[in-house]
């Protein structure tokens, strides 16, 4: 997605919209209406809330600068889902988003609808100046429901995690695969890099300005970190065993209760996990994942080594395909590592866990948030989250690259979020 100007853009435009609205309401097909209200806790927001949200910000940021009259939608609608944009006006509180039973999911739906209309109107009567003035609003505004896209199935997973009936969101297939064979590692040498965004295509503000960063000589694990390898970190007492833990990681690990990674349960016969896809046998071979920072961090330490940073990730990462476990694929979970040989390479940079760096989320140098509301989407940010680089199963293929910055607070674990291990060389 890319609205440059030319004849074609228009058309372009149009049907990336059109396919990225279609893809939010085909992931809700399996849902009863039950499922759309449900806020299982106050980072997460129920299902009907992002249909909402994600059509306020066109109406918001795109149809009413165009002029476009939406005197049918009720007034209200700009306090019930506006997220956090202080500019815009007041909004009602994250935690009570599960406390709005009206409107309805069928009043949301058909506020979607005619936002949709009007949009595809707009479209449909732009010129060249226009396009160039509100098209690249357009254009955040549909990775902006990339991003809700994602977090509909995660915020959906941690509802039903909630759920003494473990309910199953579709019936998938989720093939296992063989343990990979040890990690290997990859050695980058020191030198002066450049990384950030700067170019064309599509990039968040954060991802910019490029720059340069010096780069001390690391080893990068070719792989992600296993069920397997991170149940020997448990079996191994690492939860007990202060020594591997930051201190606030201690803290969370005794007040959170935490002794395994979430949606991991013990039985009689061994482990369990919850999926999309309803309770499974622990696969050792898939990559781990709903793991926060400070499991991240302590499991690293457990093994003798330590998180990337985010610098030493993207110089991994740079000029490497995007390919991988995407939300496209319909897994909604993590993949085993195919079977291959040695490739020189790291394998799974992209897609299945977003992996957490041990860089806190901060700006870059000459870094200058939007003008007006939007320089609150994300800049306003800038504390107390950690980074997070390269995409999960649920995140949609178009929208990552290898200079996107993700970042949540380190206690953070709805989210399919594993591990990578660095080393120092």
């Amino acid at each position: 997605m890319n609205a440059t100007g030319s004849p074609t853009a228009f058309s372009t435009l149009a049907a990336c919209y059109q396919q990225v609205r279609g893809t939010t309401m085909s992931l809700c097909a399996p849902l009863e209406v039950e499922d759309y209200v449900v806020q299982s806790m106050p980072e997460a927001s129920p299902v009907k809330w992002h249909l909402a949200h994600t059509s306020w910000f066109f109406e918001t940021f795109v149809l009413k600068p165009a002029g476009v009259d939406l005197e049918a939608i009720p007034s209200q609608y700009g306090y019930l889902f506006n997220s956090y944009y202080n500019a815009i006006g007041e909004r009602i509180a994250r935690p009570d988003r599960g406390l709005l039973s009206r409107p309805t999911v069928a009043e949301v739906c058909r506020f979607r609808a005619a936002i949709d209309d009007a949009m595809r109107a707009l479209l449909d009567r732009a010129d060249d100046a226009w396009l160039r003035r509100l098209g690249p609003m357009i254009e955040l505004g549909l990775h902006h429901e990339q991003q809700h896209q994602e977090l509909i199935l995660t915020d959906l997973k941690h509802a039903f995690g909630r759920n003494p009936l473990r309910p199953i969101y579709r019936d998938l297939e989720l093939p296992g695969g063989e343990a990979p064979g040890p990690i290997r590692w990859l050695d980058y040498p020191a030198g002066l890099r450049r990384i950030g965004h700067d170019g064309p295509g599509f990039a968040f503000d954060n991802e910019s300005p490029r720059h340069r960063v010096f780069v001390v000589a690391f080893r990068l694990a070719d792989r992600l970190v296993t069920n397997g390898e991170y149940r020997a970190f448990i079996e191994d007492g690492g939860y007990e065993r202060p020594e591997f833990w930051l201190s606030d990681g201690w803290n969370a690990r005794n007040t959170q209760r935490w002794t395994a990674p979430l949606y991991w349960e013990r039985s009689a016969d061994g482990w369990r996990m919850l999926t999309l896809a309803g309770m499974r046998d622990l696969d050792e071979a898939e990559p781990v994942c709903h793991v926060s920072y400070y499991e991240a961090d302590a499991f690293a330490r457990w093994s003798g080594a330590r998180l990337p940073s985010e610098a030493e990730w993207e110089v991994a990462a740079e000029g490497r395909p995007v390919e991988g476990n995407f939300l496209e694929d319909e897994r909604f979970h993590p993949a085993p590592l195919a079977a291959s040989g040695a490739t020189g390479s790291p394998s799974q940079l992209f897609g299945d866990v977003w992996e957490w760096t041990r860089s806190p989320y901060s700006p870059y140098p000459g870094y200058q948030p939007a003008a007006g509301a939007l320089g609150e989407y994300n800049g306003k940010f800038m504390c107390n989250q950690m980074v997070l680089r390269g995409g999960s199963c649920a995140t949609p293929a178009s929208h990552i690259r290898s200079t996107y910055r993700n970042f949540f607070p380190p206690d953070a674990r709805w989210q399919f979020s594993g591990i990578r291990l660095a080393r120092d060389v």
